[in-house]
């Protein structure tokens, strides 16, 4: 059963269930928070999430055998069979749409279809076709508000748009310092990534600024559609200038150290943004 579990990448799973929560709730508008529907909210984004990380295992076993960070997974360790590993995940992603379906509302339902489709059949199979595949991927990356918001509200308003926006742009620097500090293993999986394809990593490094730059207007956004107040803006820009220095260091020295680094700023702005967005919202 861990070898399963392990298929579900629980770690990104847990950032995608904080970013569906958030979004969740910025959807009540006053409506009292319903925890009967914020629970199966997160249970079938997590099935849909960890069917969908299975899936995409099964799909790339052969290239995961050939990187060194991936080949002690359990299918092409061969802990589990492909086959096993592709009934669990269609199972759980079963799951998951029928109790956003049945147990929140179809809009949640239909984005959490939606995210599922477009990783699965879209990003997944481009990765080693184009090295834009990471913007295309972007997009099901930064569903989850829309799965949360959805749920709660049962449309889409600018909120959140704003929270996509703001999960759109992260993903960039978060991702390109990963493929930069394993560009190597990447290249032996035939994995088209951008330092693959420019190993000199000049075009990685512009994109981790450029979208680091984006990020600080785009964060700003909720605060200035009502979401949060003045302390979230200035933490957010706060945060933001931070994130973007990172991204600047690895610019001018293009290691594996200051893309490690990138990759920390990342995984710690995200909560902390998300925790100025919760403490500073005003009053239902």
């Amino acid at each position: 059963m861990r070898d399963y579990f392990e298929l579900t990448k629980p770690r990104i799973t847990w950032l995608i269930l904080m970013s569906t929560a958030v979004g969740y709730y910025f959807g009540l508008h006053g409506g009292g928070f319903r925890w009967l529907a914020a629970f199966h909210t997160l249970l079938g984004t997590g099935l849909l999430a960890s069917g969908t990380a299975t899936l995409n295992e099964w799909y790339e076993r052969g290239a995961d055998a050939k990187m060194r960070r991936t080949c002690a997974r359990p299918i092409p360790s061969g802990r589990v069979s492909a086959q096993g590993a592709l009934l669990f995940g269609i199972a759980l992603s079963i799951l998951g749409f029928v109790d956003l379906a049945l147990e929140v509302n179809r809009a949640s339902a239909f984005w959490g279809l939606a995210t599922l489709a477009s990783y699965l059949f879209l990003y997944t199979p481009l990765k080693q076709r184009t090295p834009h595949a990471t913007t295309i991927g972007a997009f099901p990356g930064a569903m989850p508000p829309l799965i949360g918001y959805a749920a709660a509200a049962g449309r889409l308003t600018t909120e959140a748009w704003a929270l996509f926006a703001i999960l759109f742009l992260w993903q960039f620097p978060h991702f390109l310092s990963i493929a930069w500090m394993y560009r190597e293993d990447y290249g032996r999986a035939g994995i088209v990534m951008l330092p693959v394809i420019e190993p000199d990593g000049k075009a990685t490094a512009r994109q981790i600024v450029l979208c680091g730059l984006l990020l600080i207007p785009v964060s700003l956004a909720p605060g200035f559609l009502g979401m949060a107040g003045t302390a979230y803006l200035f933490g957010a820009l706060a945060l933001g200038l931070v994130f973007l220095s990172a991204g600047l260091r690895v610019a001018f020295d293009r290691t594996r150290q200051r893309a490690r680094q990138v990759l920390l700023a990342s995984v710690i702005y995200l909560p902390l943004l998300y925790g100025l967005l919760l403490v500073d919202r005003p009053r239902l």
